[in-house]
């Protein structure tokens, strides 16, 4: 699974959760396909964490075969704490768990070249089935 050699902060706050805040929160960077000829692209906003990125990614290889290549353009550097089950309010925030990235509608998740464009398709459908957001499917 994908995560980061070293951190600067072991925990990070958790952020806002404003609804209309939110809502206008869109991708800027990583919006349009650059390695590959087609990708997979966020329509919602969630926090994507590394098993997830892995899970899709395997998903995605084993339909693509050897000669597919593909890009994973999202990198889990925020890390996300959990207290421990059956554990009362207060005593402090939880130990992390491990790392996620948040990924805002937009942001391209996965690309894939060198496979024709059906099977390039069912393989970003498949990815796509395995992380927390709604996606589409783009093409260069």
């Amino acid at each position: 699974m994908l995560f980061p050699k070293k951190v600067k902060h072991r925990k990070w706050q958790t952020g806002r959760k404003s609804e209309t805040r939110l809502a206008s929160m869109k991708e800027t960077r990583g919006t349009t396909v650059a390695f590959g000829s087609y990708g997979l692209k966020a329509t919602t906003l969630a926090r994507v964490r590394s098993n997830q990125i892995e899970a899709a990614r395997k998903a995605m290889s084993r339909q693509l075969g050897k000669t597919g290549k593909y890009w994973i353009r999202v990198f889990p550097d925020r890390p996300f704490t959990a207290k421990p089950n059956e554990v009362g309010m207060g005593k402090g925030k939880g130990d992390p768990q491990g790392f996620c990235a948040e990924v805002k509608p937009g942001k391209i998740v996965f690309e894939v070249d060198n496979v024709p464009a059906d099977i390039a398709r069912e393989a970003l459908r498949k990815a796509g089935t395995k992380l927390p957001v709604k996606t589409k499917i783009v093409e260069r």
